[in-house]
């Protein structure tokens, strides 16, 4: 079924020929603005790190799920962490109850971190942390592993998400109020300039925004306000914006619409450059180039007939390389059902390798370059995703849109025009409402179960943990959290040394909570 007009709202001809009215010059790959690749020799020097997100149950299981991810040809690991830890809880908590080891891996304490990186070389494998509020206490638990290792910190690579606005806007997982966060964010990115050199401070995600149901506009518009949003923060907090832009990273969402996901990839590396350059002044080129990991879109697997989702991320994998992502995820078959099993996991690396060793679209930079098409849809992406910028920029920046619901608004009607088209089978999802097979649920595969052992065991290591732990040490880190927390320290030197005497991640958010206070949204939005 043909449309005339795509989910952004975008206009579709039936042919394309040269683009006609605006047109942007994108460059030569691996010049500004970068909208071709921000390499020259793009993956002709080395593929995309290939990074599955993974976690679950216990550090220990998180661990042996790695290492088997990593014998088998991963190049980057993706840690997920269950909602208590998300949510700067310990596992023992009220609120915890049923949710531990569930969505993610359970990290209450150093050792926990310690076994999750059990044979892993944290000074040859990158690794990336999907943590937000609590982000800057995950980091200091890997900085004090790695230093317990004798590790050198400018030997570390890797990523924290500490996105928090996006947070407010389309997710949930946040515990502070906003001005509060930002100071953790700003902290973390002072404090790496100058210790950790090589990790990126931030991912900006527009993967949450549209797994919460923005078009691929929004995600484009949203995430680079809220991008904006960080630079200006940093920029008051006293940091030369040249130190940090280099270590700021993208996290985008692979979505179905293949050709206008590429065009999206490559009309926010364009955008990005322009705002980094005209607006904020960076003059460093790596400043100037947006970096970006990509997940396939889980918010477009099905339960139904479930082996179809592998031909959907083939798909989203694909366009996610034609855009040129530098580090990739690829979801597991089962994941509308489970956390994905060993075998489906195994499965989605194979998806990445086959189109990395055996397509051939890695041989070329922008094999797309001069499709009338793409280059049409990414003038197009451009102008519409910088005119929704301008609308936010209008409203007083990214923050006070998300205060105002402005954005969760925006975002909760594209959500809610999307399911209306798969209703009225205007927006075709085969197995589900198109081409349904009435045994569709008669095999269902093998999943991933969490026991409730886990639990369990994980509560007793931690009382185990307390009980071995030297009392007054931990109660005199934590007094000097809270003071520097009162005034304008960076906090991140006193969460390594809070970590590394046994402070737990609960009681360090809590100290946090008893002088910032938590965010409760209905007191903010209209």
């Amino acid at each position: 079924m043909a449309r005339s007009i795509n989910a952004s709202g975008i206009p579709l001809q039936p042919f394309y020929d040269a683009p006609e009215g605006t047109t942007h010059d994108l460059g030569a790959p691996g010049a500004f603005p970068f909208g071709r690749a921000i390499r020259a020799d793009q993956y002709r020097g080395r593929l995309w790190t290939m990074r599955q997100y993974a976690g679950f149950a216990t550090a220990a299981e998180s661990n042996e799920r790695y290492r088997y991810l990593l014998a088998r040809g991963q190049t980057g690991l993706s840690v997920a962490f269950d909602l208590p830890t998300q949510l700067g809880y310990d596992s023992d908590a009220s609120v915890a109850r049923g949710e531990v080891g569930k969505v993610g891996v359970a990290i209450d304490s150093i050792d926990d971190m310690e076994s999750l990186l059990h044979d892993i070389p944290l000074a040859e494998v990158t690794i990336s942390m999907t943590i937000n509020a609590p982000a800057s206490i995950l980091l200091a638990m890997l900085l004090a592993v790695a230093r317990r290792r004798g590790i050198p910190f400018d030997r570390l690579g890797g990523t924290i998400q500490n996105d928090v606005l996006k947070e407010y806007a389309a997710r949930g997982t946040y515990i502070y109020p906003p001005k509060a966060s930002m100071r953790l964010v700003t902290d973390v990115m002072a404090y790496c300039a100058r210790e950790v050199p090589q990790w990126n401070t931030i991912s900006i995600s527009g993967y949450h925004i549209r797994e919460a149901g923005s078009t691929a506009v929004e995600e484009i518009a949203f995430t680079l306000a809220n991008a904006k949003a960080y630079l200006q923060a940093a920029r008051n907090a006293g940091i030369d914006l040249d130190t940090i832009a280099p270590r700021l990273s993208f996290f985008w969402n692979a979505h179905n619409d293949f050709f206008e996901e590429i065009a999206k990839f490559r009309a926010a590396r364009y955008l990005w450059a322009h705002i980094t350059r005209d607006e904020f002044g960076c003059r460093d080129p790596r400043s100037q180039m947006l970096r970006f990991h990509t997940q396939t879109a889980g918010s477009t697997l099905a339960a139904q007939e479930p082996e179809n989702n592998v031909v959907r991320v083939t798909l989203q994998a694909l366009a996610a390389v034609l855009g040129g992502t530098q580090s990739l995820h690829t979801n597991g078959q089962d994941e509308a059902l489970a956390l994905p099993t060993a075998r489906s996991a195994k499965l989605a690396l194979r998806t990445q390798q086959i189109i990395g060793y055996e397509s051939g679209v890695a041989d070329v930079v922008d094999p797309l370059a001069g499709s009338y098409y793409v280059e049409t849809l990414t003038n197009e992406l451009i102008e519409a995703a910088r005119a929704t910028i301008a609308e936010i920029d209008a409203l007083g920046g990214s923050i006070a849109a998300i205060e105002s619901g402005w954005m969760q608004n925006r975002i909760g009607d594209s959500a809610y025009l999307a399911q209306q088209a798969i209703e009225r089978k205007e927006s075709l999802v085969i197995g589900v409402n198109a081409f349904v097979d009435a045994d569709s649920h008669a095999e269902t595969p093998t999943l991933q179960r969490i026991d409730e052992r886990v639990e369990r065991e994980q509560v007793e290591r931690l009382v185990r943990f307390r009980s071995a732990r030297e009392g007054s040490a931990v109660a005199a880190r934590l007094a000097a959290v809270r003071s520097a927390a009162t005034g304008h320290e960076n906090l991140m030197p006193h969460f390594v040394e809070a970590v590394d005497a046994g402070a737990t991640l609960g009681e360090i958010c809590d100290a946090l909570r008893e002088v910032f206070g938590t965010y409760r949204a209905r007191e903010s939005l209209a």
